[in-house]
């Protein structure tokens, strides 16, 4: 079994969470996740299985798609509800100051890191700082949105979309734009809908795998990559990692032999280098 398998990922289940049962599910230790959801998160967790982990870094990198729910009024030490309330604020603004203040992160911008993450400084996970209340100085990264827009808001609650580059947290991104409005907010709700090409509309839950009603993705499912079907004496060249001459357009191409994925090389001026094997034994 080799694929990739969208999953829709239930609320107050961890990314690893879902591994983990994957793993017993479909009897294989070899299965990664793409990108890490919180607890209260839910939606597209892209999976990868046996020979396609080698694609994991690859998937990580595509862009991800949000539906962010927020609530102004206070402030807690997770940045979403399920943390203590560190601050409480009275102003809550209007819809005009809210799409001004959205469409002001558009672009790249400085974020800083949120304390109850994964991210590590200097060998340790920011959230074991925090367990054990010692002080760490956040990092910042660049990040980049493509897309925000107001979905509804209410009694000062706000949902709204966000389509962002990988590394982007949206627990950090409500809290920037509450202090932009001069408030203060929290994450009550996030569904990732999309990464990359893979849709919510194309996931399955994990009751859905675990009574086999689900289809993995191979590597035309998942990549516009032009496809290229390789003659005997090229597929050894190949296989020992060496360079193939082809006149292609620049970029990733997948490799196949007698129908069968071999690899993903990459393109540049006619010259194909390797890039990801996925199966050496054809």
């Amino acid at each position: 079994m080799n694929g990739v398998l969208v999953i829709n990922k239930e609320k107050d289940y961890t990314s690893r969470d879902v591994v983990n049962k994957l793993n017993k599910i479909l009897n294989t230790k070899r299965i990664g996740h793409t990108g890490t959801l919180d607890p209260l998160a839910t939606g597209v967790l892209v999976i990868c299985i046996n020979r396609y982990t080698k694609l994991v870094n690859l998937l990580t990198a595509l862009n991800k798609e949000y539906i962010a729910t927020m609530k102004f009024g206070y402030e807690t030490d997770t940045l979403d509800v399920t943390g203590k309330t560190i601050k409480e604020c009275d102003y809550i603004p209007d819809l005009n100051e809210v799409k001004s203040a959205l469409n002001s992160f558009l672009g790249k911008s400085m974020q800083e890191v949120p304390l109850y993450s994964a991210k590590k400084v200097r060998g340790k996970k920011l959230y074991d700082y925090a367990r054990s209340n010692e002080f760490v100085e956040l990092p910042k990264q660049e990040i980049e949105i493509y897309q925000i827009e107001v979905l509804s808001y209410l009694n000062g609650i706000l949902k709204f979309k966000v389509n962002v580059k990988k590394g982007t947290y949206i627990r950090s991104l409500i809290r920037d734009i509450a202090h932009k409005l001069n408030t203060c907010a929290v994450m009550v709700d996030l569904e990732r809908t999309k990464q990359g090409n893979f849709s919510i509309s194309d996931s399955y839950t994990l009751d859905d795998v675990e009574k086999g009603k689900y289809t993995l993705k191979n590597l035309q499912d998942i990549f516009s990559f032009p496809r290229i079907d390789l003659a005997d004496k090229e597929l050894k060249i190949a296989k020992n990692g060496g360079n193939l001459r082809k006149k292609v357009k620049d970029g990733y191409v997948i490799l196949y032999y007698k129908g069968k994925e071999l690899a993903i090389f990459n393109a540049k001026d006619n010259i194909l280098k390797p890039y990801i094997m996925i199966d050496n034994n054809i």
